[in-house]
């Protein structure tokens, strides 16, 4: 029987202490009863409480969740018409096509805030909800794009084939057929493209306007004059619902291959 390297075991700790123990501290921390986060001085819950009779946390939290849905939605609507189109078209470069779909994930999101601010301001665009809806749905839409695209790759198209055999239109065989299909793919990339638009901070500070604010910037704005408990006790907040949004995806994704091997 072979055993494990040592050394594979201790990188894997130690790699794994260094991404979680940061998050872990925060936790820890948010239920602290002192002001001064660095300080611990008993369990408490109240900041917590403090939070949820914050109102401008409040309202931040109704424009992500608001931007969030709208720019998943509208990805979602994009990114599958996107991978439907290249994965049937007849092109010699669709696989060209295919990469640059996926451009917005690969560059850094500070270039990206850079070009949308450039590209809002010279078409005279006033920032606001409007820009930040455009912004997040433009670096969503390879997340809903690969997640079908990897769906439609392992789709027998024999199945449309017999649909339209059988008598019925393309529009009839695409709802009927492949949308059923592909529809955990598109919905985990939706839930991928909610949890990148809920954390996303270095686009939205370019886009954003004076009036709306998302919950990344105020948490953002929130740091430059210390890090509070009630601070730390939304961030912990945030990590849990991105890891469930997370989580669901992943699961999305397991079901929809099960479905596909049977």
């Amino acid at each position: 029987m072979k055993r494990k390297p040592v050394f594979s075991t201790v990188y894997l700790i130690l790699g794994l202490l260094m991404m979680y123990l940061p998050i872990v501290i925060v936790m820890v921390y948010s239920f602290n009863q002192s002001k001064i986060s660095s300080v611990w001085d008993g369990f408490s819950l109240k900041w917590y409480a403090e939070l949820f009779k914050d109102r401008a946390f409040g309202s931040a939290l109704v424009n992500s969740l608001i931007l969030g849905g709208l720019s998943s939605l509208f990805a979602a609507v994009i990114g599958t018409m996107g991978a439907i189109g290249t994965a049937r078209a007849s092109l010699r470069g669709k696989g060209i096509m295919a990469y640059i779909a996926t451009l917005p994930m690969l560059t850094p999101e500070i270039i990206l805030g850079m070009i949308f601010l450039a590209y809002f301001s010279l078409i005279g665009l006033p920032f606001g909800m409007t820009t930040l809806v455009i912004s997040h749905t433009a670096f969503s839409i390879p997340y809903v794009f690969m997640q079908v695209r990897a769906r439609l790759a392992g789709l027998d198209p024999s199945f449309e084939e017999a649909a339209r055999d059988l008598g019925a239109g393309r529009a009839r065989s695409f709802f009927d057929i492949t949308l059923p299909l592909i529809l955990p793919g598109i919905v985990s990339g939706m839930l991928l493209s909610f949890a990148m638009s809920m954390d996303d901070v270095i686009v939205s500070v370019f886009v954003t306007g004076v009036k709306v604010n998302t919950l990344p910037v105020v948490i953002y704005t929130q740091l430059k004059t210390g890090v509070t408990p009630k601070v730390n006790a939304l961030c912990t907040l945030m990590f849990f619902a991105t890891l469930i949004l997370v989580l669901l995806s992943a699961l999305l994704g397991r079901i929809g291959n099960t479905k596909k091997s049977k």
